[in-house]
């Protein structure tokens, strides 16, 4: 009997400790259900948001961007991306692997997604830009296959003329590793779209806008089961429209009247705002090809074509300025050596002119007799300039040029500009050729815009823009921006302007008077005043310039064009015409009557002089 009491004292303990065991756990099992539950229901929740939805970047409209009129220049069209959504290396090797040939994925391509898959596993990854409808309808055919691929509706860049306005404009391409690193690209995303050349990038940060965000659901196995959209998410941001004051019209017509296979470019400016009217280069590309990326063959050719297609040989390239540089000389030698419009030099030209041992030549070998300033302009003498760089010296006429601004960037808004190239003392001369190594003969050279004497079409633009007006000229810009309307450059043009006037004069007589070397393509109902150029230059035959504004005394618009070679011996100047029609096209674009006489309107007499 005492045994049976102690085994059932036994039992009893143990079923407390049993109970007791059983109580905690589930203690400790109903403590954690409250907890989860109750306490922690904004966390767990959170992670299984995060489990369960995927962020999609949503890319913001770029800013449209339009010409003077209001027509675009560049615009947005619905285009589509395909993406991948984040998940193991190896499922996302394999998913290109599977795009590869319909995504036209190059070798180089897809092992450039592997490693920015790497850098970024938890984002998306952006495979392909501006799908087409047969890839897009591939993938959504497929969707088993595919069940990491999202494919979204996104704006796409669109360039509606565009070669005639590609080196002006730019274009847009996929953001590099490299440019993410730059301080100017903080809070860009991998595979993001900019700006890569001209006002696409000038402009970058006014047109890109900011992307939004929308949220993806997937399943277990990171299959996509819906699309929550923007309004759960983050809508973008629109950029900022741009209004240029380019005529998209003048831009289409230089573009197809630049003189077939070759090389060159033209712009024209308002001399009285600084607004450009026309920026065109040739040879052009498409921008268009390189929305989506640009394919590598493309691109190559582009890069290693010889006429160099993407240079803008506006702002970028620089070339011997020819004779339209003699209107520089004139007005310094008027300034700093007493020249005037009637001086004639001790030398009548004879087809060339010795000096010491060496003879310099005139471009007409039979001479042009004796002749003053406004004669030595009109028929383009080499033998009258040289004596001027005589007259004036090396020294000021290396000061006079840098106080006209030559040797220095115009300021125009766009990323690069190139300045020309002009000795700014000896110590040049001596750094590069050495003491002793040159000779006073050198200003003969840079007299009649040969020798160490290269230039931007702008530069020279810009300086025909303030003899033009007799002012110094607003900086040249694209954009119609009040505080750009108001940016002078850092020069001064101070020629009396009855002088400078009388250089009009002979402008207007090179364009409006037989035996002017721009006669042939006078205008019929406007005075167009400029100076021709032939450039030598040791790659065959000469380029041919032609810088000039019209009307002569009321000018609306400057124009400076050159043709590579485009001056061979006993042939007509190509850029000649190009400009001046150009000009013609703009003026009567504008409304501008026609004069009453086309022509030369010299000045009766000279101001009488101080005192008198």
């Amino acid at each position: 009997m005492k045994g049976d009491n102690e085994l059932r004292s036994i039992r009893r303990q143990r079923s407390r400790w049993a109970a007791g065991a059983i109580f905690f756990c589930l203690s400790i099992v109903a403590a954690g259900f409250i907890n989860l539950q109750i306490f922690s229901t904004e966390l767990y929740t959170l992670l299984s948001s995060e489990n369960r939805l995927r962020t999609i970047t949503v890319p913001a409209p770029r800013g449209t961007i339009y010409d003077r009129y209001g027509r675009a220049i560049a615009d947005n069209v619905p285009g589509y991306d395909v993406s991948m959504l984040p998940g193991p290396r190896d499922s996302i090797s394999a998913g290109l692997d599977r795009l590869a040939e319909r995504l036209d994925l190059s070798p180089e391509r897809r092992a450039a997604l592997l490693s920015r898959n790497r850098e970024r596993p938890g984002e998306a990854l952006v495979v392909r830009e501006n799908a087409n409808f047969e890839q897009v309808a591939f993938i959504e055919e497929r969707r088993p296959r595919f069940r990491r691929v999202v494919v979204d509706q996104r704006p796409r860049r669109r360039y509606p003329t565009g070669p005639a306005v590609a080196h002006m404009i730019g274009y847009v391409g996929e953001i590099s590793p490299e440019e993410l690193t730059r301080p100017e690209y903080a809070g860009y995303e991998s595979g993001q779209s900019i700006g890569k050349t001209g006002l696409e990038q000038q402009y970058e940060h006014r047109l890109a806008g900011r992307n939004g965000i929308r949220y993806t659901e997937v399943n277990a196995l990171g299959t996509v089961v819906r699309d929550l959209g923007v309004a759960q998410a983050q809508a973008p941001v629109p950029g900022e429209d741009l209004h240029l004051g380019i005529d998209l019209d003048l831009q289409v017509y230089a573009d197809s009247v630049f003189p077939e296979g070759m090389r060159g470019g033209v712009v024209a400016l308002d001399p009285r705002t600084g607004e450009v009217l026309l920026l065109y280069s040739h040879p052009t590309f498409d921008p268009n090809a390189f929305i989506g990326g640009i394919p590598l063959d493309l691109w190559d050719s582009l890069r290693e074509h010889p006429d160099q297609p993407m240079l803008d040989r506006v702002s970028n390239a620089f070339y011997p300025p020819g004779s339209t540089w003699k209107l520089v000389m004139s007005s310094i030698g008027m300034k700093t050596a007493d020249l005037t419009i009637d001086t004639y030099h001790p030398s009548a030209c004879t087809g060339g002119l010795t000096y010491h041992t060496r003879y310099f030549r005139c471009w007409l070998p039979s001479g042009h007799g004796r002749l003053n300033l406004s004669e030595a302009i009109k028929h383009s003498c080499n033998v009258w300039f040289y004596q001027a760089g005589q007259r004036i010296g090396l020294d000021p006429l290396l000061a006079g040029v840098g106080e006209l601004g030559f040797g220095r960037p115009t300021g125009i808004d766009l990323p690069n500009e190139r300045p020309g190239l002009f000795p700014d003392s000896r110590e040049w001369y001596d750094e590069r050729l050495g003491p002793g190594g040159w000779t006073e003969a050198v200003v003969w050279n840079l007299a009649i815009g040969q020798g160490e004497n290269a230039q931007t079409l702008l530069a020279m633009a810009q300086f025909y823009a303030a003899l033009a007006t007799g002012r110094a000229p607003v900086k040249p810009h694209l954009v119609r921006d009040e505080m750009l309307a108001q940016q002078r450059v850092d020069w001064t043009f101070d020629l009396p302007d009855f002088q400078r006037r009388q250089l009009v004069d002979a402008l207007a007589r090179v364009v409006n008077e037989p035996g002017g070397t721009a006669y042939g393509s006078r205008l019929a109902r406007w005075t167009l005043a400029g100076k021709t150029g032939t450039a030598q230059n040791p790659h065959g035959e000469p380029h041919s310039w032609f810088v000039g504004f019209a009307p002569a005394y009321d000018p609306r618009i400057v124009v400076a064009a050159i043709v590579e070679h485009g001056h061979p011996d006993g042939a007509p100047s190509l850029a000649v015409p190009l400009a001046s029609g150009i000009v013609d096209r703009h003026l009567e674009t504008l409304g501008l009557p026609p004069e009453a006489t086309p022509g030369v309107r010299p000045l009766q007499t000279a101001p009488a002089p101080a005192g008198g």
